[in-house]
């Protein structure tokens, strides 16, 4: 299991090189559809969000505080795979996704073995 989670980590810091994941965010709604933001603080070896669902969906901003003592990151998986860049303690970013559809979607630290430690959940869009 640690190799296919070194292996996913590895795609997804592939594919974001080069793509910026960091956004300047101003106002949490827009003319056509209403944004939700999400305040993740990742710790160890857990993740507290101001909230684990949306009533429908759309799109989410994550920002993400490390406010542990080593690095972290923030990854979600379930046909997203869209991660954050590692954090250093004390650093913050934001990332956003889209979610399409209904379903639970699985989020977790790919880095080590943080994900087997307890930084892994589940975000619900309703």
């Amino acid at each position: 299991m640690p190799r296919i989670r070194i292996a996913l980590a590895s795609l997804v810091a592939l594919a974001l090189v080069g793509t910026g994941s960091a956004f300047a965010v101003t106002n949490s709604t827009t003319a056509k559809a209403k944004t939700t933001i999400v305040k993740v603080k990742a710790s160890e070896f857990k993740f507290v969000l101001s909230q684990k669902s949306i009533a429908k969906p759309g799109k989410v901003i994550f920002k993400v505080t490390n406010t542990g003592k080593i690095t972290h990151n923030f990854v979600i998986l379930s046909g997203i795979n869209k991660a954050t860049k590692v954090l250093q303690p004390k650093q913050s970013t934001t990332m956003t996704v889209v979610f399409k559809k209904k379903a639970k979607y699985t989020y977790e630290c790919t880095i080590g073995e943080h994900a087997e430690h307890g930084m892994i959940g589940t975000f619900l869009v309703k």
